[in-house]
Formats: C-alpha cells, structure tokens, sequence
C-alpha cells in the first residue's frame, strides 16, 4: 500500500481509508489457539518480511450516487522468507463519518515460502469504527498448489515509518 492519497475524489477516500486499516494499533485475528501437539500435528511457523504495494483504481461495478464504493487492483511484491508476487481485487466501502470505513479483498499469492514453491489465496476483510481498526488476513482454505498444498494461517500486516512488513503465521503437511 502507499501512505499517499489517490486525488480522485473517491479514490482518496478509499485509498486513505485502507492506510488507515492497515495503521500500526489495529487488531488482528490471530491463528486458532494452540492445542497440545499430537505426533502428527503440523508445526505453526512464521514467515516474516517486507512488501510493497501498487494499488490501482478501477471502474466500480456498482455506482452509488455518493460514489462511497471502490474497486481496485492490487499488485504486491514479497520478500523475505516469502519471496512472491501476488495480484488480487479489493472493494471498499466509506462512510460519510471520519474514520469509519471498510474493505474485503482476495488475492492470489505465487512464489516461494521458506524455499517451498506453489500458490495460495489470501482473504482480506477490515473494518474501520471511528478510527478503531480490525483487519482479519486468512489463508484461503484448501487454495495451496504444488509445494504450498494444504497450507494454512494467518497474515499480519505491520507498518512502521510507511514501510511494509508482513508475519505469516502457517502450517504445512509434512513435505
């Protein structure tokens, strides 16, 4: 994501909302809570790093005289322990009271996780209420191809500075 505002006048809106969600202090769900582990049982690991994001309007399906809907294309570039590109769809919804808000979005991430090739999807879904953020990043159930098959978990979003980081807190089958 960039921390600058689009200047269409929707856009600005929206694109400044989503830095918003995305502000170090919001809340994020966190992967199921831990269960004594079984002999079986996949290990959580993490997977950390930077990225950077293009986010680019586009023509929304649904006009609302407001135009207090958006669409827009991601086009994120990862690295660290996951080395990856991903493209993806975001739609966002502003409200006219400051700092309330909302996003889903579903991106399709390829490359490669701790030297593991494949493919998954990302879901995004965030709120914004008057300025308390909440932003839920989950892997995609059964959407791991190749190596990445079976992967599950969540991602983290952290921004310090305008900087871009990520945690992916995952689990995969034994290889």
């Amino acid at each position: 994501m960039n921390n600058r505002c689009v200047s269409v006048t929707l856009m600005s809106l929206t694109v400044c909302v989503v830095a918003s969600i995305a502000a170090p202090g919001f809340s994020l769900s966190q992967s199921p809570q831990a269960t004594p582990q079984q002999k079986d049982t996949p290990v959580t690991q993490h997977a950390t790093g930077s990225f950077e994001a293009k986010i680019i309007p586009l023509e929304p399906a649904v006009k609302t005289p407001d135009n207090s809907l958006a669409r827009m294309a991601l086009d994120k570039q990862f690295h660290g322990d996951l080395e990856a590109t991903s493209k993806g769809e975001m739609l966002a919804a502003t409200t006219p009271v400051k700092g309330s808000a909302g996003y889903v979005a579903i991106e399709r991430v390829s490359g490669s996780l701790h030297g593991r090739t494949g493919t998954f999807f990302l879901e995004h879904s965030a709120t914004m209420n008057r300025g308390t953020s909440q932003l839920n990043i989950v892997i995609v159930p059964e959407s791991g191809t190749d190596q990445l098959t079976g992967i599950s978990g969540a991602m983290t979003i952290i921004i310090v500075n305008g900087k871009h980081s990520y945690d992916l807190a995952y689990t995969l089958p034994a290889s």
